[in-house]
């Protein structure tokens, strides 16, 4: 827990501790690519032991190989988080690996873009599987190795969707729509005991989920593009911020909530 009295009392170079990650044990699900693999090189250069995860094994070699090459003390640990088993392992291996846990990132995500009466049974469950249920596990595991040692950061990445009525995004708005709350009930009933859940919304961002760029010049994307303030879409280092600010001492009396970084979509 940070103590604000003694930053005061201190100042200069204890101030720069507030957003400090050096030594802090970070592990990221969907690492293997776009986001959660940004957000890993991000912060192993900030001095964080870093715990990669996926399904992809393939993908997952080769971003443990290039966070290496960075110089970061990173690990690799395949998981599918729609696995009960495969999301405890992940904790497990993570404690095992390097004696603690401090931020657990939810990130694997996925989507399918389709009008809402289209849906098949298997695509609800991929959606729903993924984004929701596989959120719940890694925070259970997570919650629980975090409760034995006396607390630690939780963060879910939620989407803009969550809240707002986005045409071909029905089934993935509701699972992130069950990721706020799910943030927030765990967030009121893990507060007293040091550990801390937040999520991150973003808005449109230049990643994509299957790893390939769309065409941009559709009705769709120009509407994304209409409907956000700032006229773009978000680059990966404007991300690197918000998810710091909430794994650090920075931080330490914020529990609960959504932010949104999203160039003002929420708020128009």
């Amino acid at each position: 827990m940070t103590d604000t009295n003694h930053y005061a009392a201190v100042g200069g170079k204890e101030y720069q501790k507030l957003f400090g990650i050096d030594g802090k044990v970070v592990c990221i699900t969907g690492s293997s690519r776009g986001l959660g693999k940004a957000l890993a090189s991000c912060f192993g250069r900030l001095g964080g032991n870093i715990v990669l995860s996926s399904h992809n094994i393939k993908e997952l070699t080769e971003a443990e190989a290039e966070l290496e090459g960075q110089g970061t003390n990173v690990t690799a640990i395949r998981a599918d988080v729609r696995s009960h088993d495969d999301c405890k392992a992940l904790v497990r291996g993570t404690v095992d690996r390097f004696g603690q846990i401090d931020v657990m990132i939810c990130n694997a995500g996925t989507d399918i873009i389709k009008p809402a009466h289209s849906y098949e049974e298997p695509e609800w469950d991929e959606i729903v599987d993924t984004n929701l249920r596989g959120y719940y596990y890694c925070a259970k595991f997570a919650a629980q190795a975090m409760l034995d040692q006396g607390g630690g950061s939780i963060i879910m990445t939620s989407s803009v969707a969550s809240s707002l009525g986005i045409p071909g995004l029905a089934v993935y708005a509701a699972s992130k729509g069950g990721v706020n709350q799910l943030t927030r009930t765990m967030a009121v009933e893990w507060a007293d005991k040091g550990i801390r859940v937040n999520a991150v919304a973003p808005g449109f961002i230049n990643n994509f989920m299957d790893g390939v760029h769309p065409n941009l010049d559709t009705p769709y994307q120009r509407r994304a593009m209409e409907l956000t303030p700032m006229r773009r879409r978000g680059n990966l280092p404007e991300y690197f911020g918000p998810y710091i600010f909430l794994a650090s001492p920075a931080a330490s009396f914020v529990t609960g909530e959504i932010l949104y970084v999203d160039g003002g979509y929420a708020a128009s």
